[in-house]
């Protein structure tokens, strides 16, 4: 396809940049020692606010620059079906429409790969 390249560019940095905005508001909450967080997956507070802010925030950003791509797409997809079906389980539909269109393009990131236009293409040659 002509403009696979442009269009995986366009996912990564649509996907990572619009997450940034839930995971950045986690990460001030964390450095700033507020551990308070939902428990979805019985891990603990402190430990899913963490992971939540290693994905949202961290592989987010390692996303947009095309870096380690298909693994950090890993963690953001997981968070996102965590989110849909265990902490919107009970909600409706429409509430777990943004959550679905993420997982869609954390997944397409993760099985397509970052593109030429990426770190990870610069760091292979």
């Amino acid at each position: 396809m002509k403009n696979a390249n442009i269009s995986l560019l366009i996912v990564r940095i649509a996907a990572g940049a619009m997450m940034l905005t839930h995971g950045y508001p986690k990460f001030l909450k964390l450095i700033a020692g507020d551990f308070a967080f939902a428990d979805p997956i019985g891990m603990g507070q402190e430990l899913s606010l963490i992971l939540t802010v290693l994905a949202e925030f961290g592989c987010s950003i390692l996303l947009i620059l095309g870096l380690f791509t298909r693994w950090v797409a890993i963690p953001l997809a997981f968070t996102m079906l965590v989110a849909v079906f265990i902490v919107h389980g009970a909600d409706p539909f429409s509430n777990k429409e943004f959550g679905l269109l993420y997982l869609a393009l954390f997944l397409v990131a993760a099985l397509s790969g970052p593109g030429k236009y990426s770190i990870d293409n610069y760091r292979r040659k």
